[in-house]
């Protein structure tokens, strides 16, 4: 049997079993989910904004908002759904974040809540965490060097 002749039959097995994904409705699904989330992270800063908060702690109010919102839907599996239906949209960067962490502690719960939860919990988002939190402090000391021998950096 020729060896080129089967990689063809192969092919074609596999072209005729996988399906075609839908590139233009993921992208369209994607698009409009993420700025759905967007917008209604705007709309919690405006109110915040009117009601007297600064910029600062308004952006602090929509993220425990959004991340709180992100968590319980995860939990009920209805966040999942989202995810499948509307793809990378879903994952703003906040979002998403808050779904890597609660998404394994659900997964994990059966285990126990110290050993099922909390040591599954951060199996995601935990060297997301370490390395942001290593870089930070990694710039926080060199901008103290840079800023207590009175060079500016900026």
């Amino acid at each position: 049997m020729d060896p080129t002749q089967s990689k063809k039959e192969y092919q074609e097995y596999v072209d005729k079993k996988s399906p075609n994904s839908p590139i233009v409705k993921n992208i369209f699904n994607a698009f409009w989910t993420g700025g759905l989330i967007c917008s209604i992270g705007q709309i919690i800063m405006n109110i915040c904004k009117e009601r007297g908060l600064d910029q600062t702690m308004s952006g602090t109010v929509v993220s425990i908002i959004l991340i709180g919102i992100t968590a319980i839907l995860t939990g009920l599996n209805i966040f999942n759904k989202i995810g499948k239906f509307c793809g990378a949209g879903s994952l703003v960067p906040i979002t998403g974040f808050a779904n890597s962490v609660v998404s394994p502690a659900m997964e994990y719960k059966s285990e126990g809540y110290v050993m099922g939860v909390g040591a599954k919990m951060f199996t995601v988002a935990g060297p997301v965490l370490v390395f942001g939190i290593s870089a930070s402090i990694i710039v926080g000391i060199i901008y103290l060097i840079f800023n207590t021998q009175s060079v500016t950096l900026v």
